[in-house]
């Protein structure tokens, strides 16, 4: 692979970036994971509600920010200085960090339950400047090469969180109080990241910031619509997030019910699932020269799509008594754990030319709000997702069958897409044809 996007990573306009937003999403979910673990595991000395509506409860604060404030956070950076505004959202996390701290040592499980809806609200304010930020300090051909460390860096930053904390609760006591100074320490680290990001002037700043966000949220999708292109790519990334919000929500059961699995099972799944995206994120700047190559989009939802439903027929199979990780990565059942891995590299594939595209080809004055419109319509879709996963279970449905329908669904979002823009199916067909183009005989 070309190391000229890890050479981004020596260079102040890229690493520092990359520092804080990495350490944005392992934070988000060392915290949110250590809550949900705690409170599925020791609920009964924390409160008498239920824990599974709880734990549901946590993730749909999480994501109510993104519905209610992306809007206004898509303006604010259009309108303000990105690096100013990245140092704010940081300082913004240590004080949330903080916050949490006094409901872990204060045993209030409603402060850390506002710290959520915080730590959703930061990766809301975060996630325009992110993307935004991009196109201002990086050259076209770059463009792809940054998305994917970005996207690479966002699923290896989750991942690790989620790991870490579920496996600090693990250790008791000793593990919470790790928790809470490490959130705050890892909050701070980002703010010194972001000192050293570069001044990115603000490309609209005589905007004036709605004081009510949801006429703003219409307008920035009408203004997205406008351009065809855009709002196709804005769409197919949302359907990627809900695509993997309904597989990598099954993953819990799934490891428990349908492969029998001990406890280490659902983290290897996801270990699987997240690395997948982390190495299909890379490779788009090897597959597409450095260029915007639509084609790689087709490419990657068929990718998805055959490894959705070859997941459904490898869960057929005869299970052991109790399946282990030694059995997922050398036994008979390793097919599954390739799959996973397969849906996350296809998914990597798929979503990081929809960014680059976006970044393109959407008028720079208005990207932030574009990229905020996204957000929200990415929260939309994810909750869609859970409502259909619901339903399907109600139905009868097993997982695998999930896995297997939610792939055949992805075929019809495929087929539409292609139908609506034709330039995808023309970019693949002419991808193909240079990948398997003799070169000339040599005389």
């Amino acid at each position: 692979m070309s190391s000229g996007q890890f050479a981004l990573l020596t260079q102040r306009r890229f690493a520092p970036f990359f520092g804080a937003q990495f350490l944005g999403a392992f934070n988000d979910n060392l915290f949110k994971t250590a809550l949900v673990t705690v409170v599925t595991f020791d609920a009964a000395s924390w409160t008498t509600l239920n824990a599974g509506l709880l734990n549901n409860l946590i993730a749909g604060l999480f994501i109510l920010p993104f519905m209610l404030a992306s809007a206004t956070a898509g303006e604010l950076a259009d309108k303000f200085d990105k690096a100013r505004l990245m140092r704010i959202v940081k300082l913004l996390e240590i004080l949330i960090m903080l916050g949490a701290a006094v409901g872990w040592y204060t045993h209030q499980l409603w402060v850390l339950v506002l710290a959520v809806v915080g730590m959703g609200l930061h990766s809301t304010l975060f996630g325009p400047l992110k993307h935004a930020y991009l196109p201002q300090h990086l050259e076209p051909g770059e463009l792809i090469g940054g998305n994917g460390m970005v996207q690479m860096g966002t699923f290896v930053g989750i991942l690790t969180g989620q790991l870490i904390g579920a496996g600090l609760v693990g250790w008791g006591a000793i593990g919470v109080h790790i928790i809470i100074w490490s959130t705050v320490l890892v909050a701070i680290f980002g703010l010194l990241f972001t000192l050293a990001v570069p001044t990115t002037p603000a490309p609209a700043p005589d905007l004036v910031v709605s004081r009510n966000p949801l006429p703003e949220v219409v307008r920035n999708l009408r203004f997205a619509a406008s351009n065809t292109s855009v709002f196709g790519a804005m769409l197919a990334n949302s359907w990627f997030w809900f695509f993997g919000a309904i597989v990598l929500a099954q993953f819990p059961v799934y490891s428990r019910d349908v492969l029998h699995g001990a406890p280490e099972i659902f983290a290897v799944l996801l270990t699987a699932f997240s690395l997948g995206i982390g190495a299909g994120s890379l490779m788009c700047e090897r597959l597409s020269g450095g260029r915007l190559q639509l084609g790689l989009v087709p490419l990657g939802s068929l990718g998805l799509s055959l490894f959705g439903i070859d997941l459904y027929f490898a869960s057929l199979g005869s299970m052991p008594a109790l399946l282990t990780a030694h059995d997922l990565l050398f036994g008979a059942q390793f097919r599954i754990l390739f799959d996973c891995l397969m849906l996350g590299m296809t998914g990597g594939i798929f979503v990081v030319p929809l960014f680059t595209l976006i970044q393109s080809r959407a008028e720079r004055s208005h990207l932030s709000r574009i990229i905020g419109g996204m957000n929200m319509l990415n929260a939309l879709f994810m909750v869609l997702a859970a409502l259909l996963a619901m339903l399907l279970l109600h139905a009868g449905l097993s997982v695998p069958e999930i896995f297997a329908t939610t792939a055949m669904l992805n075929l019809a979002v495929l087929a539409a897409l292609c139908l609506k823009q034709p330039e995808y199916p023309q970019a693949l067909w002419s991808w193909l044809t240079r990948l398997f183009k003799k070169p000339p005989l040599v005389e």
